[in-house]
Protein backbone atom coordinates (compact mmCIF):
# COMPACT_ATOMS: atom_id res chain seq x y z
CA UNK A 1 0.00 0.00 0.00
CA UNK A 2 1.53 3.52 -1.27
CA UNK A 3 2.18 5.94 1.97
CA UNK A 4 1.03 9.52 1.95
CA UNK A 5 3.90 12.10 0.06
CA UNK A 6 6.19 14.24 1.40
CA UNK A 7 5.49 17.85 -0.17
CA UNK A 8 8.83 18.84 -1.45
CA UNK A 9 7.80 22.23 -2.74
CA UNK A 10 5.50 23.05 -0.41
CA UNK A 11 7.72 26.54 0.75
CA UNK A 12 7.07 27.68 -2.22
CA UNK A 13 4.04 27.10 -3.34
CA UNK A 14 3.44 29.36 0.18
CA UNK A 15 5.56 32.10 -1.75
CA UNK A 16 3.00 31.82 -4.34
CA UNK A 17 0.51 33.19 -2.56
CA UNK A 18 -1.49 29.77 -1.47
CA UNK A 19 -3.37 29.65 1.69
CA UNK A 20 -3.05 27.51 4.99
CA UNK A 21 -6.55 25.69 3.86
CA UNK A 22 -5.65 25.26 0.62
CA UNK A 23 -1.99 24.32 0.30
CA UNK A 24 -1.54 20.26 0.84
CA UNK A 25 -1.46 19.07 4.03
CA UNK A 26 2.23 18.37 4.80
CA UNK A 27 2.54 14.35 6.61
CA UNK A 28 2.57 16.13 10.40
CA UNK A 29 -0.45 17.98 9.95
CA UNK A 30 -2.43 14.71 8.37
CA UNK A 31 -4.01 13.99 11.75
CA UNK A 32 -7.27 11.94 11.06
CA UNK A 33 -6.74 8.31 11.87
CA UNK A 34 -9.18 5.44 11.21
CA UNK A 35 -11.65 5.68 14.36
CA UNK A 36 -12.36 9.88 12.77
CA UNK A 37 -13.18 8.52 9.37
CA UNK A 38 -15.48 5.66 10.87
CA UNK A 39 -17.39 8.16 13.48
CA UNK A 40 -17.40 10.83 10.46
CA UNK A 41 -20.85 10.10 8.27
CA UNK A 42 -21.98 7.91 11.56
CA UNK A 43 -24.41 10.60 12.94
CA UNK A 44 -25.12 12.23 10.03
CA UNK A 45 -26.73 9.52 8.40
CA UNK A 46 -29.18 9.46 10.41
CA UNK A 47 -31.13 12.90 9.85
CA UNK A 48 -34.76 13.40 8.75
CA UNK A 49 -34.01 14.33 5.05
CA UNK A 50 -32.85 10.71 4.96
CA UNK A 51 -36.03 9.30 6.76
CA UNK A 52 -38.12 10.97 3.91
CA UNK A 53 -36.70 9.68 1.47
CA UNK A 54 -37.14 6.19 2.38
CA UNK A 55 -40.47 7.16 2.90
CA UNK A 56 -40.61 7.75 -0.42
CA UNK A 57 -39.36 4.38 -1.55
CA UNK A 58 -42.60 3.09 0.35
CA UNK A 59 -44.72 5.89 -1.76
CA UNK A 60 -43.45 4.43 -4.79
CA UNK A 61 -44.47 0.77 -3.66
CA UNK A 62 -40.99 -0.70 -2.65
CA UNK A 63 -41.71 -3.65 0.10
CA UNK A 64 -40.22 -3.90 3.30
CA UNK A 65 -36.91 -6.24 2.43
CA UNK A 66 -36.84 -3.98 -1.04
CA UNK A 67 -36.38 -1.00 1.09
CA UNK A 68 -33.79 -3.17 2.88
CA UNK A 69 -31.70 -4.03 -0.23
CA UNK A 70 -31.97 -0.45 -2.13
CA UNK A 71 -30.56 1.27 1.81
CA UNK A 72 -27.59 -1.46 2.00
CA UNK A 73 -26.90 -1.15 -1.65
CA UNK A 74 -26.71 2.77 -1.60
CA UNK A 75 -24.63 2.45 1.22
CA UNK A 76 -22.13 0.31 -0.57
CA UNK A 77 -22.10 2.30 -3.72
CA UNK A 78 -21.44 5.55 -2.08
CA UNK A 79 -18.79 3.38 0.40
CA UNK A 80 -17.02 2.60 -3.07
CA UNK A 81 -17.36 6.23 -4.56
CA UNK A 82 -15.68 7.50 -1.22
CA UNK A 83 -12.55 5.16 -1.33
CA UNK A 84 -12.37 5.47 -5.53
CA UNK A 85 -12.42 9.49 -5.21
CA UNK A 86 -10.62 9.82 -1.84
CA UNK A 87 -7.46 7.95 -2.32
CA UNK A 88 -5.67 11.26 -4.59
CA UNK A 89 -6.46 13.46 -1.57
CA UNK A 90 -4.75 10.62 1.05
CA UNK A 91 -1.84 10.31 -0.99
CA UNK A 92 -1.40 13.51 -1.72
CA UNK A 93 -3.05 15.62 0.82
CA UNK A 94 -4.89 17.74 -1.84
CA UNK A 95 -8.48 19.41 -0.74
CA UNK A 96 -11.28 19.23 -3.29
CA UNK A 97 -10.53 22.68 -4.61
CA UNK A 98 -7.11 22.12 -5.82
CA UNK A 99 -7.50 18.29 -6.64
CA UNK A 100 -10.00 19.06 -8.94
CA UNK A 101 -7.80 21.53 -11.15
CA UNK A 102 -6.03 18.15 -12.26
CA UNK A 103 -8.67 17.51 -14.08
CA UNK A 104 -10.20 20.71 -15.13
CA UNK A 105 -7.67 23.00 -15.51
CA UNK A 106 -6.24 25.80 -13.23
CA UNK A 107 -8.97 28.05 -14.41
CA UNK A 108 -11.74 25.44 -15.81
CA UNK A 109 -11.57 24.14 -11.83
CA UNK A 110 -13.80 27.24 -11.18
CA UNK A 111 -16.40 25.51 -12.29
CA UNK A 112 -17.01 22.10 -10.64
CA UNK A 113 -16.15 24.12 -7.55
CA UNK A 114 -19.30 26.63 -7.81
CA UNK A 115 -21.34 23.83 -8.50
CA UNK A 116 -20.10 22.11 -5.26
CA UNK A 117 -19.86 24.40 -3.10
CA UNK A 118 -22.87 26.91 -4.28
CA UNK A 119 -25.22 24.51 -5.84
CA UNK A 120 -25.43 22.01 -3.49
CA UNK A 121 -24.23 23.85 -0.49
CA UNK A 122 -27.08 26.53 -0.73
CA UNK A 123 -29.75 23.93 -1.29
CA UNK A 124 -29.05 21.00 0.55
CA UNK A 125 -28.63 23.77 3.46
CA UNK A 126 -31.55 25.16 3.08
CA UNK A 127 -33.56 21.58 2.40
CA UNK A 128 -31.93 20.15 5.50
CA UNK A 129 -32.42 23.45 7.61
CA UNK A 130 -36.26 23.70 7.08
CA UNK A 131 -36.76 19.93 7.46
CA UNK A 132 -35.38 20.05 11.06
CA UNK A 133 -36.90 23.64 11.55
CA UNK A 134 -40.33 21.48 10.58
CA UNK A 135 -39.18 18.80 13.59
CA UNK A 136 -38.14 21.19 15.72
CA UNK A 137 -41.62 23.05 15.53
CA UNK A 138 -42.99 19.84 17.38
CA UNK A 139 -40.40 20.15 20.32
CA UNK A 140 -41.62 23.88 20.89
CA UNK A 141 -45.31 22.78 20.54
CA UNK A 142 -44.46 20.27 23.31
CA UNK A 143 -42.89 22.63 25.50
CA UNK A 144 -45.26 25.20 24.45
CA UNK A 145 -49.04 23.85 24.00
CA UNK A 146 -49.67 27.29 21.46
CA UNK A 147 -46.75 27.81 19.72
CA UNK A 148 -48.48 26.77 16.55
CA UNK A 149 -50.66 29.42 16.99
CA UNK A 150 -48.11 32.40 16.87
CA UNK A 151 -48.07 35.04 14.16
CA UNK A 152 -51.81 33.80 13.00
CA UNK A 153 -51.86 34.54 9.25
CA UNK A 154 -48.40 36.06 9.05
CA UNK A 155 -46.03 34.36 6.40
CA UNK A 156 -42.32 35.19 5.21
CA UNK A 157 -41.39 34.13 2.10
CA UNK A 158 -43.61 31.06 2.23
CA UNK A 159 -42.80 30.02 6.19
CA UNK A 160 -45.51 30.58 8.65
CA UNK A 161 -44.02 32.30 12.39
CA UNK A 162 -42.93 29.51 14.26
CA UNK A 163 -41.24 27.78 11.38
CA UNK A 164 -39.50 31.07 10.56
CA UNK A 165 -38.38 31.12 14.41
CA UNK A 166 -37.64 27.90 14.52
CA UNK A 167 -35.57 27.96 11.59
CA UNK A 168 -33.85 30.94 12.78
CA UNK A 169 -32.93 28.92 15.95
CA UNK A 170 -31.22 26.51 14.25
CA UNK A 171 -30.06 28.34 11.71
CA UNK A 172 -28.15 30.36 14.48
CA UNK A 173 -26.69 26.59 15.66
CA UNK A 174 -25.73 25.10 12.44
CA UNK A 175 -23.62 28.18 11.86
CA UNK A 176 -22.45 28.36 15.50
CA UNK A 177 -21.00 25.39 15.40
CA UNK A 178 -19.67 25.73 11.74
CA UNK A 179 -17.94 28.89 13.11
CA UNK A 180 -15.96 26.36 15.73
CA UNK A 181 -13.67 24.64 13.49
CA UNK A 182 -12.50 21.56 11.82
CA UNK A 183 -11.03 20.48 15.59
CA UNK A 184 -14.31 21.04 17.24
CA UNK A 185 -16.39 19.41 14.46
CA UNK A 186 -14.24 15.93 15.13
CA UNK A 187 -14.79 15.91 18.41
CA UNK A 188 -18.18 16.80 17.88
CA UNK A 189 -18.64 13.76 15.43
CA UNK A 190 -17.24 11.74 17.36
CA UNK A 191 -19.51 12.32 20.59
CA UNK A 192 -22.64 13.12 18.97
CA UNK A 193 -22.89 9.75 16.73
CA UNK A 194 -23.18 7.72 19.94
CA UNK A 195 -25.78 10.16 21.12
CA UNK A 196 -27.77 9.96 17.97
CA UNK A 197 -27.52 6.29 17.96
CA UNK A 198 -29.20 5.62 21.39
CA UNK A 199 -31.92 7.42 20.79
CA UNK A 200 -32.60 6.09 17.01
CA UNK A 201 -32.29 2.24 18.36
CA UNK A 202 -34.92 3.22 21.26
CA UNK A 203 -36.91 4.80 18.22
CA UNK A 204 -37.14 1.79 16.25
CA UNK A 205 -37.78 -0.20 18.93
CA UNK A 206 -40.56 1.86 20.02
CA UNK A 207 -42.18 1.94 16.52
CA UNK A 208 -41.50 -2.08 16.43
CA UNK A 209 -43.92 -2.32 19.41
CA UNK A 210 -46.49 0.14 17.68
CA UNK A 211 -46.98 -2.03 15.14
CA UNK A 212 -47.40 -5.07 16.83
CA UNK A 213 -43.77 -6.51 16.70
CA UNK A 214 -41.76 -7.13 14.16
CA UNK A 215 -43.44 -9.67 12.43
CA UNK A 216 -45.85 -6.97 11.41
CA UNK A 217 -43.65 -4.01 10.31
CA UNK A 218 -41.92 -7.20 7.86
CA UNK A 219 -45.27 -7.78 6.33
CA UNK A 220 -46.37 -4.78 5.49
CA UNK A 221 -46.93 -3.55 2.38
CA UNK A 222 -47.50 -0.47 0.63
CA UNK A 223 -50.83 0.68 -0.67
CA UNK A 224 -48.93 1.09 -4.02
CA UNK A 225 -47.51 -1.49 -6.14
CA UNK A 226 -44.13 -1.08 -7.66
CA UNK A 227 -44.40 -0.67 -11.20
CA UNK A 228 -41.14 -1.80 -12.26
CA UNK A 229 -38.32 -2.86 -11.00
CA UNK A 230 -36.61 0.49 -12.47
CA UNK A 231 -38.11 1.90 -9.88
CA UNK A 232 -36.36 0.07 -7.54
CA UNK A 233 -32.99 1.13 -9.49
CA UNK A 234 -34.61 4.57 -8.89
CA UNK A 235 -34.61 4.73 -5.70
CA UNK A 236 -31.03 3.50 -5.14
CA UNK A 237 -29.66 6.37 -7.49
CA UNK A 238 -31.94 8.74 -4.85
CA UNK A 239 -30.33 7.77 -2.19
CA UNK A 240 -26.66 7.68 -3.75
CA UNK A 241 -27.93 11.28 -4.86
CA UNK A 242 -28.32 12.03 -1.25
CA UNK A 243 -24.69 11.88 -0.50
CA UNK A 244 -23.33 13.05 -4.05
CA UNK A 245 -21.96 15.65 -2.80
CA UNK A 246 -19.38 13.87 -0.32
CA UNK A 247 -18.25 11.78 -2.87
CA UNK A 248 -16.99 14.54 -5.41
CA UNK A 249 -15.45 16.36 -2.44
CA UNK A 250 -14.52 13.86 0.06
CA UNK A 251 -10.92 14.83 -0.57
CA UNK A 252 -11.85 17.64 2.11
CA UNK A 253 -11.50 14.85 4.30
CA UNK A 254 -9.14 12.34 3.18
CA UNK A 255 -6.79 14.97 2.80
CA UNK A 256 -6.14 14.76 6.04
CA UNK A 257 -5.17 11.13 6.56
CA UNK A 258 -2.71 9.93 8.47
CA UNK A 259 -2.29 6.65 6.72
CA UNK A 260 -3.93 5.92 2.95
CA UNK A 261 -5.43 3.04 4.45
CA UNK A 262 -7.31 5.07 7.56
CA UNK A 263 -9.33 6.59 5.02
CA UNK A 264 -9.69 3.78 2.95
CA UNK A 265 -10.77 1.22 5.23
CA UNK A 266 -12.53 3.97 7.51
CA UNK A 267 -15.12 5.68 5.62
CA UNK A 268 -16.65 2.71 4.03
CA UNK A 269 -16.36 0.79 6.83
CA UNK A 270 -18.43 3.81 9.06
CA UNK A 271 -21.14 3.61 6.41
CA UNK A 272 -21.86 0.25 5.61
CA UNK A 273 -21.98 0.00 10.04
CA UNK A 274 -23.84 3.05 9.98
CA UNK A 275 -26.45 1.88 6.91
CA UNK A 276 -27.14 -1.16 8.47
CA UNK A 277 -28.68 0.59 11.46
CA UNK A 278 -30.13 2.92 9.18
CA UNK A 279 -31.56 0.28 7.22
CA UNK A 280 -33.52 -1.51 10.35
CA UNK A 281 -34.44 2.04 11.82
CA UNK A 282 -36.02 3.29 8.83
CA UNK A 283 -38.33 0.84 8.13
CA UNK A 284 -39.16 0.29 11.63
CA UNK A 285 -40.08 4.44 11.56
CA UNK A 286 -41.47 4.44 8.37
CA UNK A 287 -43.70 1.12 8.39
CA UNK A 288 -44.23 0.67 11.92
CA UNK A 289 -45.56 4.00 11.93
CA UNK A 290 -48.15 3.27 9.36
CA UNK A 291 -49.39 0.10 10.80
CA UNK A 292 -49.68 1.76 14.10
CA UNK A 293 -51.53 4.43 12.39
CA UNK A 294 -52.99 3.31 9.80
CA UNK A 295 -51.97 6.33 7.24
CA UNK A 296 -48.41 6.77 5.31
CA UNK A 297 -46.64 9.29 7.04
CA UNK A 298 -43.54 11.24 4.76
CA UNK A 299 -41.88 13.40 7.30
CA UNK A 300 -40.87 11.22 10.08
CA UNK A 301 -40.37 13.94 12.70
CA UNK A 302 -44.79 13.83 12.14
CA UNK A 303 -44.90 10.21 13.34
CA UNK A 304 -42.50 10.65 16.09
CA UNK A 305 -45.19 13.34 17.53
CA UNK A 306 -47.77 10.71 17.73
CA UNK A 307 -45.47 9.16 20.57
CA UNK A 308 -47.14 9.19 24.30
CA UNK A 309 -44.05 10.19 25.93
CA UNK A 310 -43.41 13.66 24.95
CA UNK A 311 -40.07 13.56 26.74
CA UNK A 312 -38.83 10.48 24.75
CA UNK A 313 -40.07 12.20 21.53
CA UNK A 314 -38.41 15.65 22.53
CA UNK A 315 -35.23 13.59 22.92
CA UNK A 316 -35.53 12.01 19.17
CA UNK A 317 -36.09 14.74 17.22
CA UNK A 318 -33.32 16.50 19.59
CA UNK A 319 -30.83 13.43 18.04
CA UNK A 320 -32.35 13.37 14.65
CA UNK A 321 -31.34 17.58 14.46
CA UNK A 322 -28.25 16.22 15.66
CA UNK A 323 -27.63 14.17 12.67
CA UNK A 324 -29.05 16.58 10.50
CA UNK A 325 -26.40 19.14 11.88
CA UNK A 326 -23.87 16.90 11.55
CA UNK A 327 -24.52 16.61 7.80
CA UNK A 328 -25.04 20.23 6.71
CA UNK A 329 -21.73 21.41 8.62
CA UNK A 330 -19.37 18.66 7.21
CA UNK A 331 -21.44 17.81 3.28
CA UNK A 332 -22.34 21.20 2.65
CA UNK A 333 -20.92 24.45 4.93
CA UNK A 334 -17.53 23.17 5.43
CA UNK A 335 -17.22 22.50 0.96
CA UNK A 336 -19.11 25.34 0.19
CA UNK A 337 -16.37 27.82 2.17
CA UNK A 338 -13.12 25.84 1.24
CA UNK A 339 -14.09 26.30 -2.66
CA UNK A 340 -15.45 29.60 -2.22
CA UNK A 341 -12.12 30.66 -0.19
CA UNK A 342 -10.08 28.86 -2.96
CA UNK A 343 -11.98 31.20 -5.30
CA UNK A 344 -11.80 34.44 -3.66
CA UNK A 345 -9.26 34.21 -1.47
CA UNK A 346 -8.66 37.61 -0.75
CA UNK A 347 -12.41 38.56 -0.29
CA UNK A 348 -13.42 35.11 1.79
CA UNK A 349 -12.18 32.39 4.28
CA UNK A 350 -13.65 29.54 4.90
CA UNK A 351 -16.02 30.27 8.00
CA UNK A 352 -17.06 33.78 5.67
CA UNK A 353 -17.85 31.35 2.55
CA UNK A 354 -19.86 28.78 4.53
CA UNK A 355 -21.80 32.24 5.97
CA UNK A 356 -22.42 33.55 2.96
CA UNK A 357 -23.86 29.80 1.84
CA UNK A 358 -26.22 30.19 4.75
CA UNK A 359 -27.47 33.16 3.94
CA UNK A 360 -28.04 32.46 -0.06
CA UNK A 361 -29.17 29.11 1.10
CA UNK A 362 -32.23 30.91 2.92
CA UNK A 363 -33.28 33.48 0.20
CA UNK A 364 -33.60 30.77 -2.48
CA UNK A 365 -36.82 29.43 -0.17
CA UNK A 366 -35.58 25.69 -0.24
CA UNK A 367 -38.59 24.53 1.61
CA UNK A 368 -40.92 24.27 -2.06
CA UNK A 369 -38.26 21.10 -2.66
CA UNK A 370 -39.48 19.37 0.26
CA UNK A 371 -43.28 19.67 0.29
CA UNK A 372 -43.94 16.10 -1.47
CA UNK A 373 -41.83 13.11 -2.65
CA UNK A 374 -42.24 14.39 -6.11
CA UNK A 375 -40.21 17.29 -5.81
CA UNK A 376 -37.84 15.61 -3.46
CA UNK A 377 -37.28 13.35 -5.97
CA UNK A 378 -37.13 15.86 -8.56
CA UNK A 379 -34.69 17.60 -6.31
CA UNK A 380 -32.59 14.32 -6.30
CA UNK A 381 -32.46 13.84 -9.61
CA UNK A 382 -31.02 17.45 -9.96
CA UNK A 383 -28.42 16.77 -7.88
CA UNK A 384 -27.25 13.28 -9.16
CA UNK A 385 -27.26 15.12 -13.20
CA UNK A 386 -24.70 17.55 -11.94
CA UNK A 387 -22.56 15.25 -9.31
CA UNK A 388 -22.40 12.35 -11.44
CA UNK A 389 -20.59 13.95 -14.49
CA UNK A 390 -17.97 15.72 -11.74
CA UNK A 391 -17.30 12.51 -10.26
CA UNK A 392 -16.87 10.43 -13.62
CA UNK A 393 -14.38 12.94 -14.79
CA UNK A 394 -12.40 12.83 -11.70
CA UNK A 395 -11.93 9.27 -11.51
CA UNK A 396 -11.32 8.72 -15.40
CA UNK A 397 -9.19 11.53 -15.18
CA UNK A 398 -6.94 10.34 -11.77
CA UNK A 399 -7.02 6.61 -12.58
CA UNK A 400 -7.01 6.33 -16.45
CA UNK A 401 -5.41 9.10 -17.68
CA UNK A 402 -2.94 10.20 -15.24
CA UNK A 403 -2.14 6.40 -13.39
CA UNK A 404 -2.56 7.52 -9.90
CA UNK A 405 0.50 10.08 -10.51
CA UNK A 406 -0.39 14.04 -9.80
CA UNK A 407 2.05 16.81 -10.56
CA UNK A 408 1.26 19.25 -7.85
CA UNK A 409 3.64 21.99 -10.00
CA UNK A 410 1.07 21.63 -12.38
CA UNK A 411 -1.79 22.57 -9.53
CA UNK A 412 0.49 25.33 -7.44
CA UNK A 413 0.74 27.40 -10.42
CA UNK A 414 2.70 31.21 -9.87
CA UNK A 415 0.22 34.18 -9.81
CA UNK A 416 -0.85 34.85 -13.84
CA UNK A 417 0.85 30.82 -15.28
CA UNK A 418 -1.94 28.72 -16.85
CA UNK A 419 -1.13 25.23 -15.36
CA UNK A 420 -1.19 21.89 -17.39
CA UNK A 421 -4.08 23.14 -19.80
CA UNK A 422 -3.90 26.17 -22.62
CA UNK A 423 -5.54 28.83 -21.19
CA UNK A 424 -5.87 27.11 -17.96
CA UNK A 425 -9.06 25.20 -18.62
CA UNK A 426 -9.45 21.62 -19.95
CA UNK A 427 -12.01 22.02 -22.68
CA UNK A 428 -12.82 18.04 -22.78
CA UNK A 429 -13.62 18.07 -19.38
CA UNK A 430 -15.83 21.34 -19.31
CA UNK A 431 -17.17 19.78 -22.71
CA UNK A 432 -18.06 16.67 -21.15
CA UNK A 433 -19.87 17.98 -18.21
CA UNK A 434 -22.44 19.80 -19.56
CA UNK A 435 -23.06 16.82 -22.36
CA UNK A 436 -23.27 14.20 -19.03
CA UNK A 437 -25.34 16.66 -17.51
CA UNK A 438 -27.86 17.80 -19.87
CA UNK A 439 -28.34 13.86 -20.84
CA UNK A 440 -30.07 12.75 -18.05
CA UNK A 441 -31.85 16.31 -17.08
CA UNK A 442 -33.35 16.69 -19.61
CA UNK A 443 -35.67 13.44 -18.79
CA UNK A 444 -37.13 15.88 -15.78
CA UNK A 445 -38.17 17.94 -18.95
CA UNK A 446 -38.95 15.55 -21.57
CA UNK A 447 -40.84 12.32 -19.76
CA UNK A 448 -42.45 11.37 -23.27
CA UNK A 449 -39.12 10.61 -24.10
CA UNK A 450 -38.51 6.92 -22.56
CA UNK A 451 -35.10 6.22 -23.40
CA UNK A 452 -34.43 10.06 -21.31
CA UNK A 453 -36.63 9.53 -18.62
CA UNK A 454 -34.87 6.35 -18.16
CA UNK A 455 -31.55 8.42 -17.80
CA UNK A 456 -33.53 10.73 -15.82
CA UNK A 457 -34.47 7.98 -12.81
CA UNK A 458 -31.11 6.98 -12.95
CA UNK A 459 -29.41 10.48 -12.67
CA UNK A 460 -26.45 9.31 -10.64
CA UNK A 461 -25.48 6.75 -12.56
CA UNK A 462 -26.45 7.69 -15.94
CA UNK A 463 -24.17 10.91 -15.27
CA UNK A 464 -20.95 9.03 -13.65
CA UNK A 465 -21.29 6.55 -16.42
CA UNK A 466 -21.86 9.18 -19.40
CA UNK A 467 -18.82 10.91 -18.30
CA UNK A 468 -16.69 8.22 -17.34
CA UNK A 469 -17.14 6.91 -20.73
CA UNK A 470 -16.93 9.63 -22.60
CA UNK A 471 -13.87 11.53 -20.87
CA UNK A 472 -11.94 8.11 -21.04
CA UNK A 473 -12.63 7.96 -25.42
CA UNK A 474 -11.72 11.79 -25.33
CA UNK A 475 -8.88 11.57 -23.10
CA UNK A 476 -7.36 8.68 -25.33
CA UNK A 477 -7.97 9.93 -28.36
CA UNK A 478 -6.07 13.10 -27.74
CA UNK A 479 -3.86 12.96 -25.02
CA UNK A 480 -2.48 15.62 -22.96
CA UNK A 481 1.71 16.09 -23.04
CA UNK A 482 3.64 14.42 -20.97
CA UNK A 483 4.73 15.50 -18.06
CA UNK A 484 7.11 14.50 -15.05
CA UNK A 485 4.69 13.74 -12.26
CA UNK A 486 4.90 13.72 -7.84
CA UNK A 487 5.46 10.00 -7.07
Amino acid sequence: MEQVNKVENYDKYVEYGYSEDVLPKKPEDRDWGISNFITLWMGAVHNIMGYMTVAGFFVLGLNVMQVITAVMLSAVIVSIGYALNGYAAAKYGLPFSMLIRDAFGVKGAIIPALIRGLIAGLVFFGTTTVVGAEATNIILTKIFPNYMSIGGDFSFMGLDLPTLISYVLLWIVTVALFMTGMNVLGKFGNWSSPLVYIFIIWAAIWAINMAGGFGEVMAYTPETTMESPLVFIACVSALVSNWAGPIVNISDFTSRAKKLTDALIGIPLGMIISYVLFAVTSVALVAGTEVAFGEPIFNIAYAIDRMENDFAAIMLILALNVGAISFVVFANLLPAGLQLSSLFPKRLTVKTGGILTAVIGTLIMPWKLVENASTLFLFYSFIGSIFGPIAGIMLSNFYLERHRLINLDEIYVKPGEEGRYPNGYNMRAIIVLLVSFAIPMSGAFLQNVAILKLLNDFAFFSGLIISFVLYTILSQSSPTREISVEK
